[in-house]
Order: structure tokens, then sequence, then C-alpha cells
């Protein structure tokens, strides 16, 4: 029978990951959760299967790398989680809270830095999940990006991760080729070989890598790996680009507690309804960043979540 859901009712299962179809009177679209974008031949088999015994056949992607299947009657709702569920399936990723997290493939691109993978997979389980009851004053969007290209779009997410390869070059045993090999692979212009120089624009580096050992003499062996990590971006009807943290990151468990720090402060010090972007302005990206790398926040950790979880 077919079932038209009250206002409450649809509000009640948005919350659950299933958004209204307004093409429809009782239809919803439902948003599986991937994790990081990837999921295994299984997994997608069942999507598909779920997507035919439920809603009409058919399945997007999402820009969060979620698969939204379609047109799903409300009285499916019910079944198709308990379908999903047998299989490690769950829907969700709406509302004020921490969204699904987006990753490159940097752990099998060819120009990867980092782990992303493993990182996103950390960060979907410590926060999507971890902080699922936690309400915030608005979305809060993750994403991870294995080098410099910028794939996933870091750096327009609230917190944004990037890999880097920081170079160290050893010019004293520079050989003043006629046709320097860094200076020709740099993709960007950062190294420069004039009047028997080898100059190294650190501001202008964005720590690709790829002069990484072409250097025959051995002048780019040496470099540090590590996380750049930017706040405040965002991307829709009032765009702006995150702004890089003044400290290279050079551990996992390092970011991962830097976005819990993210999470806190913005529940902290964030108003109702407003973006990352617009607390980290109101209160001024310096000081913002000074909370952000000390201690505090994470010493006060359980005191903020009780606090705010009594509101």
């Amino acid at each position: 029978m077919k079932i038209i859901p009250t206002p409450a009712e649809i509000a009640a299962v948005k919350g659950k990951g299933f958004l209204r179809d307004k093409t429809t009177e009782n239809c919803f679209n439902a948003r599986v959760i991937t994790v990081n974008g990837k999921i295994t031949a299984e997994k997608m088999m069942v999507i598909a299967q779920a997507a035919q015994r439920f809603g009409n056949g058919e399945a997007a992607f999402t820009s969060r790398q979620t698969v939204e299947i379609q047109k799903i009657p409300f009285e499916n709702i019910e079944p198709l989680c308990a379908f999903l569920a047998q299989y490690g399936l769950e829907t969700g990723g709406t509302g004020p809270k921490v969204r699904p997290v987006v990753s490159c493939k940097g752990t099998t691109c060819v120009f990867g830095l980092i782990d992303t993978y493993g990182l996103s997979e950390a960060v979907h389980e410590r926060f999507y999940k971890g902080y699922r009851g936690f309400k915030l004053p608005h979305k809060f969007k993750i994403a991870v990006g294995g080098c410099p290209n910028n794939c996933v779009k870091p750096d327009l997410n609230d917190v944004g991760v990037i890999g880097q390869r920081v170079p160290c070059f050893d010019t004293e045993i520079c050989k003043n080729c006629k046709k320097c090999q860094l200076e020709q692979i740099c993709p960007i212009g950062a190294v420069k070989l004039s009047d028997g120089t080898l100059a190294h624009d650190a501001r202008s580096c964005n720590n690709c890598g790829r002069c990484m050992g072409k250097c025959p003499f051995g002048v780019s062996t040496q470099y540090t790996d590590g996380y750049a990590v930017y706040i405040g971006g965002r991307w829709g009807k009032q765009a702006s680009r995150g702004r890089r943290i003044d400290h290279l990151f050079t551990d996992a468990n390092e970011v991962l507690d830097f976005i819990e720090k993210c999470l806190l402060f913005f529940r902290e010090n964030g108003e109702q309804g407003e973006r990352f972007a617009d607390t980290i302005n109101r209160i001024g990206f310096e000081n913002t960043q000074k909370q952000l790398l000390s201690d505090d926040l994470l010493t006060r950790k359980y005191e903020i979540i009780e606090q705010f979880s009594q509101q």
C-alpha cells in the first residue's frame, strides 16, 4: 500500500540519509555510505540488488562519494535498511554533523604521497562514526588528497589534508649542469639554475615530490614526507578557499588529533547555522590556529562534549 509520509516523518528519515524525491509524493533517495569511495565487488552487487528490490533500479554517485539509491517508496525504507545491514552497509551522511569523508586514490596513484585510503578510513571511524551523535553548528566536511594535484579539492572542505614531500636540496654537490634535471622536471618552476647557482623557491614550491632522485649527482635525495592541513574551506553559494596551517604534520595520528581539535573548537565557538569558515573569520585565523595547535582542546575534550550534549 502506498503511504504518503507526514512532514515529521520526512524530517525523521532525512536524518537517516533518505532525501525526499521532489518528483514523487512518497519516494526518497537513500545515501549509502562507502567510507571513502572504495567498496568491494560484493557490496557493489548488494547496492545493485537493493536498487532493484526497493527502488527504481537506478543509483547515482554523489559528490561526497556515497551511492544514492533512487526512488524508494516510504514503506520500503525500513526493509532497505535491514537488507543493507546484513552486508555491513548503512545509510546516512546528512545533518549538522561530520559528513562522509572524501578521498582520492592517492594510495595507488603514481603521484600519491600518502596512504589516503588508510587515513580516510581512520577519519571515517573516528569522526564520522565516533562523532555521529555530536551535533555541530553546521555540517562539517573533510577531504584527504594524496598530493598537490588536489583532485578531491581538500582546500574547499572545512578541513582538508594534502600529502606533501618537502625537498631539502644539497646544493653543495651541484655540478652546474648545462641542462639541470631538477629545473626541467619541476612542473611549476620552483627550481632554477642561474649563474651556476641552484635556487629553490620554497614559497612557490607545492611539495609534489616529482624532483625526488632526479638529479644524477644526488642533489635531490633528501625529503621530508608529511601532511599539509587546510581549514575553513567550502564550496557552494559562498565559496572560500581554506587557509593552510603554518605547520607541516609528519604523523597521521597528529593529523587525526588536529581534526578532532577542529571539531571541538567548532562546537565550542561556532554559532548555530554558521559554517566553520565563518567561525574562523569571526574569531580570526591567527587566534584560531593558535588554539588548534595547542593541546588545550583535547585536554578539555570530555568537558566540551558533555556541555554540548546536554543542550
